[in-house]
C-alpha cells in the first residue's frame, strides 16, 4: 500500500486493540477441569462458537457469550453453570489494551481522525476506549447497528454515520474472518493487518502488515 492519508482510519477494538482475554478466562473457570490438550480444543471451540453465534442476526452480547460457551461446554464433556457465562461477560469491559497501543494510536490520532467499529453493546465499549490512551472521533457498536461483523451492515452503518464511503477509510484490524474479508467485500483498498498471530497470513486480501500498533504511524508517513 502507497503512502495514503484517509479521512478516517477505522479499527476493530477487541483483539486488535484491546487484549481480547477469552482464553485466560475459560482456563480460569475450566483449568482445574481440563488437561492442557483438552483446555486448548476447549478454547479453540468457544472462539468458534462465538463466531457460529453472531452470523444471525443481532442479539445482545450476552447471549452469545452464553450459548458459545454452554455449546462448547457440551461439546468437550464439561458441566455448564449460567453464572459462569455472566463472569465471563463481566470480564469484557475490564479488559485493557496491548502495550503497543497508546503510543502509536496517540500519534496518529495528531493527524487522522480515529474510529472503532466494535462488536461490543454499548455499556462494555466504553470502559475499553477509557484505556486505550487516544482520542477517538467515534465509536459504533454491533448494538448500534443491530449487526455483527463480519456482516456487512454494521460497516455500511459506520459509512453512514461518518458520511463517507469504502476508498475514504483505511481499516484496521488483527482478524481476516471477521473484519479484513469484509473490508475486501466492500471495496475497502486500504487495509491493514496487525499480525498477532490469531490468524494465517492471506495475501489475496491485499493489505499492509504490521506487527503490532506501534508501526501504525509509519503506513502514514507519520
Amino acid at each position: 500500500m502507497t503512502v495514503f492519508k484517509p479521512k478516517f482510519v477505522t479499527f476493530d477494538c477487541h483483539g486488535t486493540l484491546i487484549y481480547f482475554a477469552m482464553d485466560k478466562a475459560a482456563r480460569a473457570l475450566y483449568g482445574d477441569k481440563l488437561d492442557e490438550p483438552a483446555m486448548r480444543t476447549f478454547i479453540t471451540n468457544f472462539s468458534a462458537y462465538r463466531l457460529d453465534e453472531i452470523l444471525g442476526d443481532w442479539k445482545p452480547y450476552e447471549e452469545v457469550v452464553y450459548n458459545s460457551l454452554e455449546r462448547t461446554c457440551r461439546r468437550n464433556g464439561v458441566a455448564f453453570r449460567p453464572e459462569d457465562a455472566r463472569w465471563v461477560y463481566e470480564q469484557v469491559p475490564t479488559w485493557g489494551p496491548h502495550p503497543d497501543v497508546p503510543e502509536g494510536l496517540a500519534k496518529v490520532a495528531k493527524e487522522i481522525p480515529l474510529v472503532i467499529l466494535s462488536n461490543a453493546q454499548n455499556d462494555q465499549i466504553p470502559h475499553n476506549v477509557a484505556r486505550l490512551g487516544a482520542p477517538f472521533h467515534a465509536v459504533y457498536t454491533a448494538e448500534q447497528a443491530r449487526s455483527y461483523k463480519p456482516r456487512m451492515k454494521g460497516f455500511e452503518f459506520m459509512f453512514d454515520m461518518l458520511g463517507c464511503g469504502p476508498e475514504d477509510v483505511c481499516h484496521v484490524s488483527s482478524s481476516f474472518r471477521y473484519d479484513l474479508m469484509t473490508a475486501h467485500d466492500l471495496g475497502i483498498k486500504n487495509k491493514v493487518w496487525v499480525n498477532r498471530g490469531h490468524e494465517p497470513a492471506n495475501p489475496y486480501y491485499e493489505y499492509t502488515e504490521i506487527k503490532d500498533i506501534s508501526g501504525l504511524p509509519g503506513v502514514f508517513g507519520l
